[in-house]
């Protein structure tokens, strides 16, 4: 069996919305059923419009993404995340920070829309292109698939992710 210092990490993408809330939850318990660590995932770029090199706005979109990957945990966990839990806020487009990160991860596991602008009317384009993509098993949480999924079925996933030897 593997220890706990040999399992890659899960790996989360969270951006606040409530797909993603979902898939946080969801997230830990396959992490708990593979024995491996939980990493919650943000990411941040300069909107198109904003002109990145104006000073008021130094940061501006890593304060949003900080304080909305910080709802999300709370409501998520509320409030007591589980053991061997980090978050990072990594700067860059989503889907290649994610992708880059599948290198090392157990599992992908992402909700299938966030947020976003225009960004946000073509539904579930980060987790379709992570899912096509990723170097990792992925696995696609949709809007009230934690909340019918009992901890019966987590435990079976064990079964289903065969674990990185």
């Amino acid at each position: 069996m593997n220890t706990a210092s040999t399992v890659p990490p899960v790996i989360v993408g969270v951006d606040g919305s409530a797909c993603s809330v979902e898939a946080l939850s969801f997230a830990a318990r396959v992490a708990r059923a593979l024995d491996a660590p939980l990493e919650a995932i943000t990411t941040w770029t300069y909107p198109l419009l904003l002109d990145p090199f104006d000073p008021s706005l130094d940061r501006l979109p890593k304060k949003y993404a900080e304080r909305a990957a910080r709802e999300a945990i709370k409501a998520a966990f509320q409030g007591a995340p589980p053991e061997r839990f980090s978050h990072r806020v990594i700067p860059g487009p989503p889907r290649e920070v994610l992708i880059e990160l599948s290198d090392k991860a157990s599992m992908l596991v992402l909700g299938s829309h966030g947020r976003g602008g225009l960004a946000g009317l073509i539904l579930g384009s980060v987790s379709a292109s992570c899912a096509a993509h990723a170097r990792c098993p992925v696995l696609v949480v949709h809007e009230g698939d934690a909340a019918a999924t009992d901890t019966a079925t987590s435990r079976h996933l064990v079964d289903a992710v065969p674990p990185h030897e």
